[in-house]
């Protein structure tokens, strides 16, 4: 399960808790009670949102993240490295978007008990060539959430992966629209499934 930070109602929670790993993102907003499920939680692991998170006591003794195992950081440090210069032509106002905080995650995670995994540059520039089918426009980078489920369909393929909370809104320069195209089309394909609101598993 790969749980996004829009709505999830009850009876969904309770089939993301049953499901045998949960990823939630970030500050982890979709977790809304103590006995919500957390098993990774996916950071953005550059600019603010990064520094924001490490400088947090809030963050660091979140119970979904103190409860999960791994931290995955989607923001290959190398990619970003390459990306600053670029962006600071296109787009000089995020002069702080490629600062690196990998090695903080990393500390954490070894801090706290938990696997520290770096998405690979691969899964995200993968999900770059995909999205050029819909017509993106112009973008910075694919969300957080785009490059999760990537990752967890490239390293669980035999799996069942499900989202949930994902409404395919935020930030101008994440390609949302193309990226609500792309799942739509992974889903008609079989590779994923979206659980909707209201959503619950038949009583056996």
């Amino acid at each position: 399960m790969i749980v996004g930070n829009g709505e999830v109602s009850e009876a969904a929670a309770k089939t993301i808790d049953a499901a045998d790993l949960v990823v939630r993102f970030n500050d982890c907003r979709s977790a809304t009670d103590i006995r919500c499920r957390t098993d990774v939680v996916a950071v953005c692991n550059t600019g603010r949102p990064g520094k924001a998170m490490l400088a947090s006591p809030d963050w660091r003794n979140h119970f979904a993240v103190k409860s999960a195992s791994e931290i995955w950081s989607v923001r290959d440090p190398a990619k970003f490295a390459e990306m600053r210069a670029p962006l600071a032509v296109s787009h000089p106002e995020l002069d702080d978007f490629c600062d690196d905080y990998t090695d903080g995650f990393e500390a954490f995670a070894r801090e706290t008990g938990k696997r520290h995994v770096i998405i690979d540059r691969t899964i995200h520039e993968g999900v770059d060539e995909a999205l050029e089918a819909y017509q993106p426009g112009p973008y910075v980078v694919p969300s957080s959430g785009m490059v999760v489920i990537a990752e967890a369909l490239a390293r669980y393929p035999d799996a069942d992966v499900a989202i949930a909370g994902f409404g395919h809104v935020g930030w101008e320069w994440h390609p949302f629209s193309a990226e609500k195209k792309l799942v739509e089309a992974m889903i008609s394909a079989g590779r994923l499934r979206r659980l909707d609101p209201n959503f619950s598993e038949p009583q056996r």
